[in-house]
């Protein structure tokens, strides 16, 4: 049997030519086709930004720092003509000044070379504030006290007047000075007190040491009463814890307040007067009637009645 040799075949993939395949100068041409393209849009670019050179800079530096320069000189040159100015001013106030005070100085020494002359003051009628002129706006210097005698200057103004006090010009409210010294105002009498003594010779016998306390104090600030009564038969009286002092009307109510003001420091209880009593354990409603038991003496008209305790 005749063999037959096969001829081999390449598969179609092989012997069909490839379509797509780029030649190889293609593939190294184009990147630099495109490094050129922007290298010359770059060069564009940069030849259309507006030229400078460096002499031109410099210049513009230049005149920039000279002109900083120039201001800040300026600003120098007005803030020490404004420092001057202050200055200036303050000369001139410091001059005024000084010249008041040496005005003020010679209006003083005339005026104590004047009040040397005048033989006699005036007498101050009250205390009387001490200025330093005579405007509202004046500072206090001191009070001046009554009955004191000044010497007068002869300046008036605003309602004060000029004096001359310790070598010194001070004034004074006008109104408040005269020419003859005042009597002084009498002292007005102190009111009753606790302590003291009795003076009018009037004793009492009594169980109790606060009737005594009571006496004592009584007798020292009322000298004209001098009747009291302590022992009695009945009710406190007999206990020895009981005291009238005799006395009626206006008096009678200035020693019944009183005691009754001192109540704790006299150890007393309650206290009767004219149809009125007020103990210690109702103190709070003050002076309470009493019924009409038929006479002065019964109503405690003519006494003040105390019982301690």
């Amino acid at each position: 049997m005749a063999q037959h040799r096969h001829k081999r075949e390449t598969p179609a993939s092989t012997t069909t030519p490839r379509q797509s395949r780029v030649p190889r100068s293609v593939l190294v041409s184009a990147p630099i086709a495109v490094v050129a393209t922007l290298s010359a849009v770059t060069m564009g670019v940069l030849g259309a930004e507006p030229a400078s050179s460096d002499s031109d800079l410099l210049a513009a530096s230049s005149s920039t720092s000279q002109s900083v320069a120039n201001a800040t000189s300026a600003v120098g040159r007005r803030a020490d003509l404004a420092s001057r100015s202050q200055v200036r001013r303050q000369i001139r106030s410091a001059a005024r000044a000084e010249a008041a005070v040496r005005r003020d100085m010679s209006v003083d020494q005339q005026a104590r070379r004047l009040a040397k002359k005048v033989d006699s003051g005036l007498w101050t009628t009250a205390a009387l504030n001490l200025w330093d002129g005579p405007s509202e706006k004046a500072d206090k210097l001191g009070v001046l006290d009554a009955l004191t005698q000044v010497k007068l200057t002869g300046r008036r103004q605003m309602g004060r007047v000029q004096i001359v006090l310790d070598g010194q010009s001070r004034w004074v409210t006008a109104d408040y000075l005269a020419k003859d010294k005042p009597k002084p105002e009498p002292a007005e009498p102190a009111g009753p007190s606790l302590g003291g003594a009795c003076t009018n010779g009037s004793v009492i016998d009594a169980g109790h040491a606060a009737l005594y306390d009571i006496h004592d104090v009584v007798c020292a600030n009322w000298p004209e009463i001098t009747a009291y009564g302590t022992w009695r038969g009945d009710g406190e009286h007999g206990e020895g814890r009981a005291i009238d002092i005799m006395t009626s009307g206006a008096t009678g109510w200035d020693v019944a307040n009183f005691l009754r003001a001192n109540y704790s420091s006299l150890g007393i209880e309650y206290i009767i007067y004219s149809q009125q009593i007020w103990s210690v354990e109702r103190s709070g409603e003050g002076w309470r009637g009493m019924p009409d038991r038929g006479s002065v003496t019964a109503n405690h008209y003519d006494h003040v009645h105390v019982t301690v305790y």
